[in-house]
């Protein structure tokens, strides 16, 4: 049972929490950047609520909560916390 357990945790670990080592980005920062396109939201396009782009992202690809999508989003959009900002937050945006 606990070496069960112990691997389960070794590919949580490596598949999720880890960024990947090609692009850098989780798997939530890689969900929301998907269904922001499928969102048809681009550069040239107007802003829209972040609380709509988490609801879509967690209706259709991430059933854990709202609160990794928060912060990653957020995330996307800090120049200090990433080399280059992927996200363009609008207004009070964290």
């Amino acid at each position: 049972m606990s070496e069960s357990f112990l691997e389960y945790a070794y590919s949580v670990i490596y598949s999720r929490a880890l960024p990947d080592a090609r692009d850098g980005l989780k798997p939530v920062h890689r969900r929301i950047l998907h269904q922001m396109v499928e969102m048809g939201l681009r550069p040239d396009k107007g802003h829209v609520k972040s609380a709509r782009v988490v609801g879509e992202v967690m209706g259709k690809l991430h059933p854990h909560g709202d609160g990794a999508i928060y912060d990653a989003l957020v995330r996307m959009s800090q120049s200090f916390s990433m080399s280059l900002p992927l996200i363009d937050g609008h207004g009070n945006f964290g």
